[in-house]
């Protein structure tokens, strides 16, 4: 199962708003100007040791390298990164009509974690489950650790439920 996170307002936060992990040690803080929120490298290998791909769906136009570099930093390797560039080459691929700026489903993608209630409003009409953060909350990362758990329980009794051909 694959969960994913947004990146700005969700993993990169603002000291002044939310609990961060310490600054990178120079020269990598002149780099990597974003902060981390706290716990995010922790939850984010809990989640791999759990057999979750953890995937990076953003929006921002940061390149790919960028985002593994800043996460290679604080130990993490990521299994999956959707930029707005990825997103506007694979899913909207010169569709005239505009589709959504997020759709986790079209890369296999069972959880999303966002802070826009839009992007997980869409999850309901376009078949992927969302958690919604945006607040600081100290008990952010296992309230996602059950959320995915859930969603994997639920994706688990559909494919047993499902004919076998």
């Amino acid at each position: 199962m694959r969960v994913s996170f947004d990146l700005d307002e969700v993993l990169f936060v603002s000291p002044q708003t939310h609990k961060t992990e310490p600054p990178l040690p120079f020269p990598l803080n002149r780099i990597f100007r974003e902060r981390l929120r706290l716990g995010t490298p922790e939850l984010i290998r809990s989640l791999q040791e759990l057999g979750y791909e953890v995937w990076i769906y953003t929006s921002s136009f940061r390149t790919e390298k960028y985002i593994r570099r800043l996460f290679r930093c604080y130990g993490v390797r990521l299994d999956g990164i959707v930029n707005g560039e990825r997103h506007l080459r694979e899913v909207q691929r010169g569709n005239s009509s505009p589709l959504p700026q997020k759709l986790p489903n079209r890369y296999r993608i069972s959880l999303h974690v966002d802070d826009e209630s839009v992007v997980c409003s869409w999850g309901r009409e376009y078949g992927y489950e969302t958690y919604q953060l945006n607040a600081q909350d100290d008990d952010w990362k296992e309230k996602i650790l059950q959320r995915a758990k859930a969603v994997q329980e639920k994706e688990r009794r559909i494919r047993e439920q499902a004919p076998s051909f």
